[in-house]
């Protein structure tokens, strides 16, 4: 089964102690920044994943499953998953692990010192960092990524699924059939 890689957005942080379950349920696998308040502001909890499934989906909804599991203190509101990102921002250094390159390599591609033409153009600076779309910059090099297939498609459809699941939960339906429908569709897609 192979690895995906992809980001859920939480509902909030997480606790040190919800962590250190985490840590234990998963193996690691699931990774989680941590975002200061701005101005008394509580900002969304994110958590990076790598995770070995079927599919995309089945690692996402397995993995939502573990969040979402996970016990809470007393005070503190139940965690929830808000959304999902399949097509990862990625780093300078993250870039070059997956395209296999040096990371002087990657910043004289960005710098248009190297390779086919203009690099992406980064999609955000978080901390001071640039960071680009994986889908892009595996475009421009030329990887072929088979989980950029699903990604587009998984994250709509999933997202869609914890948007209804909010409002109206009676009717969404149970995790295993959004699993069972996107695995129908994307195995008749090119």
């Amino acid at each position: 089964m192979p690895n995906y890689d992809f980001e859920l957005i939480l509902s909030r942080p997480l606790l040190e102690a919800e962590l250190d379950l985490l840590f234990q349920r998963t193996f690691g696998h699931v990774t989680v920044s941590f975002v200061p308040e701005l101005r008394g502001e509580q900002r969304p909890g994110h958590a990076r994943c790598r995770w070995q499934a079927a599919s995309l989906s089945a690692a996402i909804m397995e993995v939502i499953a573990q969040l979402e599991a996970l016990e809470t203190a007393e005070d503190t509101p139940p965690l929830r998953v808000m959304s999902v990102e399949a097509d990862p921002l990625l780093s300078m250094r993250d870039i070059a692990e997956r395209v296999g390159r040096s990371l002087e390599s990657v910043r004289l591609s960005i710098r248009g010192a190297r390779g086919p033409g203009n690099f992406p153009a980064a999609e955000t600076i978080s901390a001071g960092h640039r960071l680009w779309r994986w889908s892009r910059v595996a475009e421009w090099y030329g990887v072929h990524d088979p989980q950029l297939r699903e990604a587009g498609p998984t994250s709509q459809a999933i997202n869609g699924w914890l948007a209804l699941r909010d409002v109206v939960p009676q009717v969404a339906p149970a995790p295993e059939e959004v699993t069972s429908a996107l695995s129908a569709v994307l195995s008749h897609v090119a």
